[in-house]
């Protein structure tokens, strides 16, 4: 039962953010891209603009896919591989501290992310979702 409440609270979560990206981009909730200054400034250039909106839905488009996916994870597997999704999860959601992480920080410490530090918050929202995937694959029920 706890690898489902993860599974199920994780894709709530990822949710709120699919929904963000694709109806409010520009909010500074649920992780959408009202943090970063770049966001407004592009909008100075359709062409630029258009193409981060365009790899926003892409993200968006490949979240819910992804979603998905876990919601019948959560329905019709067993737990064994309920279990191995979430260490599949803590290994996947690692990548984010090999490339956007270090791209985080820079653009926050050059004052291109508000509020400020935010680089960081993000990072400790990151750490704790995997510490929560791993606990649960090894303590599942």
């Amino acid at each position: 039962m706890i690898t489902k409440i993860i599974l199920l609270a994780f894709t709530l979560l990822e949710f709120t953010n699919v929904v963000a990206l694709y109806f409010f981009p520009g909010s500074k909730r649920a992780n959408a891209l009202g943090v970063f200054s770049a966001w407004e400034k592009s909008k100075q250039f359709p062409e630029i603009h258009d193409l981060m909106r365009y790899l926003v839905y892409w993200v968006a488009g490949a979240k819910l896919i992804f979603l998905f996916l876990l919601g019948l994870i959560v329905v019709f597997a067993d737990l064994n591989l309920q279990r191995l999704s979430l260490v599949a999860l803590g290994l996947t959601t690692l990548t984010f501290y090999w490339r956007m992480f270090p791209l985080a920080r820079k653009m926050d410490h050059e004052s291109q992310i508000h509020p400020n530090n935010y680089s960081l918050v993000l990072g400790g929202m990151i750490f704790a979702l995997i510490v929560l995937f791993v606990a649960g694959s090894l303590i599942g029920k």
